[in-house]
């Protein structure tokens, strides 16, 4: 098994995994915590390292550097992931997913989100083709007794069979569903409305793919 990288303190992430497509390639990720100057606790950002690297060697063969890829202002940075599910873009090109998960750890106003991105190598560069797609949010407000509302979203992704500028399109399923919870008499009732899945073909324009509104996370 790959050896994550160390990091400088809890609050800072490191993750490896072997890439299947490649078994003598291995993934890195890491995503340091830079502090606001204010040095507010909940207010930071998050540089981002992504490496590929042969297995048994120490450089990396290929490598990308994002300064304040991400930024927390009332959530929390909750999980680094690497994904690679068979992300075939071009018959010989095969991108892998980064995913990031916040949290505001809220009971009564929550908020969950998962932004995913993908990245293919070009030389010894890696580089971004899919930029944080909300695959997972969860939200609401509660009183926390009974009254309230939530809604979950929920997104996949799928090669498409057609392609723009030499990348394969990709098909994203939405699914929506929303639960609303009222008082009645001495219960509490709720009511849930589960929404028809939702297909929505993507292309990429020559440097990466075009997300329609509300598909890309807030930066």
């Amino acid at each position: 098994d790959c050896v994550p990288a160390s990091v400088a303190n809890e609050r800072d992430f490191s993750v490896c995994k072997e890439w299947p497509a490649y078994p003598v390639l291995i993934i890195n990720a890491k995503s340091e915590r830079v502090p606001a100057p204010e040095n507010t606790e909940m207010i930071a950002s998050y540089d981002l390292d992504v490496s590929v690297l042969k297995d048994g060697q120490t450089d990396p063969i290929a490598t990308h550097h994002q300064a304040s890829a991400f930024k927390t202002d009332g959530i929390a940075f909750r999980e680094l992931a690497l994904d690679t599910a068979r992300y075939t873009l071009a018959p010989e090109l095969r991108a892998f997913g980064v995913r990031v998960q916040f949290t505001n750890g809220s009971r009564l106003i929550p908020l969950e989100e998962t932004h995913l991105s993908l990245y293919v190598r070009d030389g010894a560069k890696l580089r971004p083709v899919l930029q944080r797609l909300v695959v997972y949010q969860y939200g609401g407000e509660w009183d926390g007794e009974c009254t309230g509302e939530r809604y979950e979203t929920t997104r996949t992704v799928e090669i498409a069979k057609t392609s723009s500028h030499g990348y394969a399109d990709l098909i994203i399923k939405t699914r929506q569903t929303g639960t609303t919870n009222v008082v009645k008499g001495d219960d509490c009732e709720d009511k849930t409305s589960v929404g028809s899945p939702v297909l929505t073909t993507i292309h990429y324009d020559g440097k990466s793919y075009v997300l329609p509104k509300g598909f890309q996370a807030i930066e």
